[in-house]
């Protein structure tokens, strides 16, 4: 049995887990900071990286405790050190390497996209973890990324494609400011989208080219503002809008929600089918779909993905709900097949703004 304590930090969620052999989750704990940035509609790097501080020591306590298991029954210390803000990855990543050093364990960084990959492999005991089979498509879509990948296995992993603009995430929050629904805004647009028409207004799905397997959001953002609002007159600051979100009703606010929903899961699921046919082309017909990240909460994707994958000979693995958020469990469960590949680090193991697809 092998346990592994993950750290994550690379956001606005300060968690701290401990996995058994890479799937099975003894403890996940996350502390979140909605409340600490609702105010500014968005993260605030600085008071990110202060709220880490304040919060990473009883996060992990609470973990240990909860996994009824003590520092000296650890075999690795992971945590998240690309991609994400430097402040909030340099305070996970110096903790974590605290732990190791006096623990006398192995230290593994873990790209933070690729370990959304493996989320959809953990499970919470008596359950068993989920075993994907390979070749597999994977999809990333969280605030920051939109990646689609070829995986020969969980450490094999090839770009297809990526977006160019706005990831999904990101154009669901700033879709949520649109229409007024606060922060955070992605959970709240997929609440109201159930109750609007998706066919009230025809939002734009980009597709960039027949054979392109990149995203781009931003144009679907804008054309959501300009139904909202109107074209401006002007520019920049002295832009002014025909009208605002406050002039909406909730019948039209909902109908907006769900039409833009509607053409950002279109989008998704466009490019995932141009993907699956490019692998089949390259005589590697995937045989599983995994998706991972913050969106794959979202209702509207997962019914769609679990709609399509079988009739294409797909097995759809998607993470439970409690693994699609930013959380520490993925990065200890990504980190123990780095571990069985001997692919650990050294104490200069550094915080890295940038991922390393």
């Amino acid at each position: 049995m092998t346990l592994i304590l993950g750290l994550e930090t690379s956001c606005d969620e300060t968690a701290a887990a401990v996995v058994e052999d890479g799937g099975r989750v003894r403890a996940n704990v996350i502390s979140a900071q909605h409340d600490l940035h609702e105010r500014y509609r968005g993260v605030v790097p600085e008071i990110a990286s202060r709220a880490h501080l304040e919060r990473l020591t009883p996060v992990l306590r609470d973990a240990l405790d909860r996994a009824g298991v003590g520092f000296e029954q650890l075999d690795a210390i992971a945590v998240g050190n690309r991609p994400g803000l430097i402040g909030s990855l340099i305070v996970g990543v110096s903790a974590a390497k605290a732990l190791a050093w006096s623990l006398d364990r192995p230290l593994i960084g873990v790209d933070h996209v690729q370990a959304h990959l493996s989320a959809a492999g953990l499970a919470q005991p008596p359950a068993d973890p989920p075993r994907p089979a390979f070749p597999a498509l994977g999809l990333v879509v969280s605030g920051g990324h939109t990646s689609l990948y070829d995986m020969d296995a969980p450490l094999e992993q090839t770009l297809l494609g990526r977006t160019i603009d706005d990831a999904v995430g990101e154009a669901y929050d700033k879709a949520a400011v649109i229409l007024g629904l606060g922060y955070p805004g992605g959970p709240r647009l997929d609440r109201l989208a159930a109750q609007g028409d998706p066919r009230a207004h025809d939002l734009p799905r980009s597709t960039l080219g027949p054979d392109s397997l990149d995203f781009s959001f931003s144009g679907l953002k804008t054309a959501l503002l300009y139904t909202v609002r109107g074209h401006p007159r002007g520019r920049g600051r002295d832009a002014v809008f025909e009208r605002s979100a406050d002039d909406l009703t909730d019948a039209q606010r909902a109908d907006l929600a769900a039409s833009f929903q509607a053409a950002a899961i279109d989008a998704v699921m466009i490019k995932l089918e141009r993907a699956r046919r490019r692998m089949v082309g390259n005589g590697r017909p995937p045989r599983s779909l995994i998706i991972g990240g913050g969106v794959s909460a979202n209702s509207l994707l997962r019914r769609r993905a679990a709609e399509w994958g079988p009739p294409q000979g797909l097995d759809v693995f998607l993470p439970d709900m409690a693994y699609c958020m930013d959380n520490a469990a993925m990065i200890a469960g990504h980190a123990f097949h780095l571990l069985e590949a001997g692919r650990v680090d050294d104490l200069h193991l550094p915080a890295v703004a940038s991922s390393s697809e």
